[in-house]
C-alpha cells in the first residue's frame, strides 16, 4: 500500500525556491506510487495564480508545470479559501483546478497522511 503524503506550500512564489521545490518533491513522488496531496496556504496561493511572467524577474515559469499535476494522478490539490480572500483572489484567479478549503478543515486532512512536509 502507498503512503500518503501531504506537501504543504507556504511560501509565495519568487521569494525563494520552496515552490519550485515542493513541485518537483510532489512529481517525484508520485512517480515512485505515493499517494500525494498539496495544500496551498498562506502566501503559496500566489503559486496558482494565472498570466504570471517570472522571467520580468529572471526566474523559471514553474507555475505552468501545474496543469501536469493530472497526468502524475496528483488529484488532491486544497487552497485554503480564508487565504486567497485575504489576497482579494478567487478560485477563477487560479491556474488549475482545486477543492477550496476552510483553514478548519486542514488539521484534518493532514491527520489522515503519513507524512506531511512543509514548503
Amino acid at each position: 500500500m502507498a503512503a500518503s503524503i501531504a506537501i504543504v506550500n507556504k511560501s509565495a512564489p519568487y521569494g525563494s525556491i520552496n515552490g519550485q521545490e515542493s513541485l518537483d518533491m510532489a512529481l517525484a513522488m508520485s512517480n515512485f506510487g505515493q499517494e500525494v496531496s498539496l495544500f496551498f496556504i498562506e502566501d503559496a496561493v500566489f503559486q496558482l495564480v494565472k498570466q504570471q511572467t517570472p522571467d520580468k524577474i529572471d526566474h523559471k515559469a514553474y507555475h505552468k508545470t501545474f496543469a501536469a499535476l493530472n497526468f502524475y494522478d496528483i488529484d488532491n490539490i486544497y487552497v485554503c479559501q480564508h487565504s486567497l480572500q485575504k489576497r482579494n483572489l478567487s478560485e477563477a484567479d487560479l491556474c488549475i483546478d482545486v477543492t477550496l478549503i476552510k483553514p478548519s478543515q486542514l488539521t484534518g486532512l493532514l491527520a489522515s497522511s503519513n507524512h506531511v512536509m512543509v514548503f
